[in-house]
């Protein structure tokens, strides 16, 4: 079965991203607005008790992430996403790094970029449309993430909360 591991931003921000999907992301409907923190990976029953075991140890590593989004920024010109910008956050890139090394996960082909995707699989005018008319938008959004999410994928392409993991110790 595919898993992953996501955080799912607040109502506020939800709101806001799921307004501009709903007409650029062809994902949409297949899972809620999130920042992922490990894409897809296939484990078995057997393995997914252990990996839901090593996940509570490593949220038990961390306290509440801050999460500030300031600006929208696109992956362009490696592929035409747009996405709300997760300002650089050490917490955040460290909760990354530790769910690879401690799932002995293969390293990512890409860089870690914290984003919550707002269109994807966008043909370059509507990439252009989109990044234009949002770019000189104002972001000031500030919240604090206090779990992640390990998901899996349903046979339909949507994705499902499997367990939740709540961050710091004092749970």
């Amino acid at each position: 079965m595919k898993y992953g591991i996501a955080i799912f931003p607040g109502k506020e921000l939800q709101d806001l991203a799921n307004s501009l999907r709903k007409r650029f992301d062809p994902k949409y409907a297949l899972i809620p607005p999130h920042i992922t923190l490990v894409s897809d990976f296939e484990a078995n029953n057997k393995e997914i008790k252990e990996i839901t075991k090593k996940l509570e140890q490593v949220a038990s590593h961390f306290q509440c992430i801050d999460l500030k989004i300031k600006k929208i920024s696109t992956f362009q010109p490696v592929n035409n996403v747009v996405y709300l910008k997760i300002e650089p956050n050490a917490d955040l890139a460290d909760l990354h790094t530790e769910l690879f090394s401690t799932l002995h996960l293969e390293k990512p082909t890409h860089a870690f970029v914290p984003h919550i995707t707002l269109g994807q699989e966008l043909s370059h005018d509507q990439h252009l449309d989109m990044y234009s008319s949002l770019r000189m938008r104002k972001f000031n959004y500030e919240e604090t993430a206090d779990r992640f999410h390990l998901l899996y994928e349903l046979e339909n392409g949507s994705w499902t909360v499997f367990e939740t993991f709540r961050l710091g110790k004092d749970k």
